[in-house]
C-alpha cells in the first residue's frame, strides 16, 4: 500500500510541475508598465518555484521507494 501511495505522489507531484509551469507562462500579463525583460525574469523566477517544489516531493518520494526495496 506504501509502494502505490508513493507511486500517486510522483505523478502527482509531476504533475503538479507541468500544470504550474504552464500556468506561468499562460497568465495574462496586466502590469502595462513593465518591460519584456522584467516580465520574463518574472515568469522564470516562478518557473524556478515550480521546479523546486517538484524536485522535492520526488526526492522525498524517491527515498521511500529505496527504504522499500531493500527490505
Amino acid at each position: 500500500m506504501q509502494k502505490i501511495a508513493t507511486q500517486v505522489f510522483i505523478v502527482a507531484s509531476v504533475t503538479f510541475g507541468i500544470l504550474g509551469i504552464l500556468m506561468v507562462f499562460m497568465m495574462p500579463e496586466k502590469d502595462a508598465d513593465q518591460t519584456s525583460f522584467e516580465k520574463a525574469l518574472f515568469k522564470c523566477f516562478l518557473v524556478t518555484i515550480f521546479i523546486i517544489l517538484t524536485s522535492f516531493a520526488l526526492s522525498v518520494a524517491g527515498k521511500y521507494l529505496n527504504g522499500n526495496r531493500e527490505k
